[in-house]
C-alpha cells in the first residue's frame, strides 16, 4: 500500500478534521499549524495571528483509494475558498484558505482542483498554494476534536454538521461505512 500526505488548510482545524477523518482511503487526520514564522508554536500563540500560521490539517492518505484531486473537490465542497482569512466568524490570517503541496504533481493538481472549483463559484477563489513548510502538530487536546468533544462544543455544532452534510451529500459514496 502507497501512502502520500496532503496539507490543507480551510479555516477551524477542529472543522476540517471532521470533514476527512472517515473517508474511505484515509488513514490518518492530524490538526496542526503550518506556514508561519515562529518555530514549535502553541495554539494561543497561532490564535494571535501574529506567528503567519494557518491551523490546519495534515492528511496521510492510500492514493489507490482516494486520489489528491478527490481531497481537493471535497476541500472546495465543504469550506468557503472565496473569502480572505476568514471561515464564518473566524477572521485572520490563521483561517485562510490555502494548500501546502508536497510534490510538483501536487502543485499541479492543486491548480486543477482550483480551476475545477471555481466552476461552481460565482465569487473568485481566494486559496492560495503556499510552499512546503515546516509542520508542527496541534496540542493533544486539538487531536480528533470533534469525535471527542465537538458535539458539546456549540461552535462545532453550529459549524460541523453543515460541513459533513455537504460532504454526504457530495461524496457519500466516499464515506466509510
Amino acid at each position: 500500500m502507497t501512502e502520500e500526505v496532503a496539507t490543507l488548510a480551510g479555516g477551524c482545524f477542529w472543522c476540517t478534521e471532521a470533514v476527512y477523518q472517515n473517508l474511505k482511503g484515509v488513514k490518518s487526520v492530524e490538526s496542526g499549524y503550518i506556514g508561519g514564522t515562529v518555530p514549535d508554536p502553541t495554539y494561543e500563540q497561532v490564535c494571535s495571528g501574529n506567528t503567519g500560521h494557518a491551523e490546519a490539517i495534515r492528511i496521510t492518505f492510500d492514493p489507490d483509494v482516494i486520489s489528491y484531486g478527490d481531497l481537493l473537490d471535497i476541500f472546495f465542497a465543504t469550506h468557503d475558498p472565496t473569502t480572505l482569512n476568514r471561515q464564518g466568524n473566524d477572521i485572520g490570517t490563521q483561517y485562510r484558505s490555502a494548500i501546502f503541496p508536497h510534490s510538483p504533481e501536487q502543485e499541479e493538481e492543486a491548480r486543477a482542483g482550483i480551476e475545477r472549483a471555481q466552476e461552481d463559484q460565482s465569487a473568485p477563489i481566494v486559496t492560495a498554494i503556499e510552499s512546503e513548510a515546516p509542520w508542527y502538530p496541534a496540542e493533544d487536546y486539538h487531536q480528533k476534536y470533534w469525535d471527542r468533544v465537538g458535539d458539546r462544543n456549540p461552535y462545532c455544532m453550529a459549524v460541523i454538521p453543515p460541513k459533513l452534510a455537504k460532504l454526504r451529500k457530495g461524496f457519500g459514496e466516499r464515506l466509510d461505512a
